[in-house]
């Protein structure tokens, strides 16, 4: 497969890019990496997703693929070794579920608590509505060493994001989302997922992630503070 044309164009500080990356390398398969500006989009992005204009795409021998937890299920069908969602329907519908209902609930939520610096009332509701998602998400992990059972699976991947990603948020929020004991099983995890060989070796740096993010969350909570 080596021969095939797999490409991922992404943004370096995207949690969606990374999350594809990340399947790829636990698939073995090899794949050709385009960083894309996403405040200057450029021509190639606009044409392979005029719908949504966004990364990350991921291109396989000429057909495009685009949604990061969409590619990810693409990935596991086209490269059947390493699965990971479980054969039982009940148990991919309910994983599919829970990456969903992170995505619906806990992202957007963690990062406008971080960008909003001026408003301490939005701020507040945005840090409950995700402590109570990863209230959730606690319960489905418990028991386990990681969402997939004893090896990294698609929910994983989905959620991978909180083991590196959150962290930043609290400290450029200078907020507290990621309590160790309120959610020890989801605290151990983020340890174990992100010193896995694959994941340890394919994060962004953490330096430039607070620098990046601590700009956005100005910017962010500027535009905000216009549009009250």
């Amino acid at each position: 497969m080596a021969s095939e044309e797999v490409k991922l164009i992404g943004f370096w500080a995207s949690p969606y890019r990374f999350r594809v990356e990340w399947a790829l390398i636990l698939k073995g398969v090899e794949y050709e990496y385009i960083e894309e500006d996403i405040f200057n989009k450029s021509p190639r992005l606009l044409e392979l997703n005029p719908v949504y204009k966004k990364i990350p795409i991921f291109i396989h021998n000429g057909k495009v693929v685009l949604e990061s937890l969409v590619i990810l299920e693409y990935i596991d069908e086209i490269w059947k070794n390493n699965p990971l969602l479980p054969q039982d329907p009940y148990e991919r519908a309910m994983i599919r579920f829970w990456a969903k209902f992170a995505d619906d609930k806990l992202v957007l939520s963690a990062y406008f608590a971080m960008c909003s610096l001026e408003d301490e009332k939005v701020k507040a509701e945005k840090i409950t509505i995700a402590m109570e998602a990863l209230e959730r998400i606690e319960g489905e992990l418990k028991g386990k060493s990681f969402f997939g059972g004893e090896s990294i699976g698609y929910l994983d991947l989905a959620l991978g994001w909180i083991s590196y990603w959150l962290p930043v948020f609290d400290e450029v929020g200078s907020m507290k989302i990621i309590d160790p004991i309120k959610f020890p099983a989801i605290v151990s995890w983020m340890n174990r997922f992100a010193n896995h060989k694959v994941i340890k070796n394919k994060l962004p740096p953490r330096d430039k992630m607070v620098i990046y993010f601590q700009e956005r969350s100005k910017i962010i909570s500027a535009t905000l503070a216009k549009n009250k």
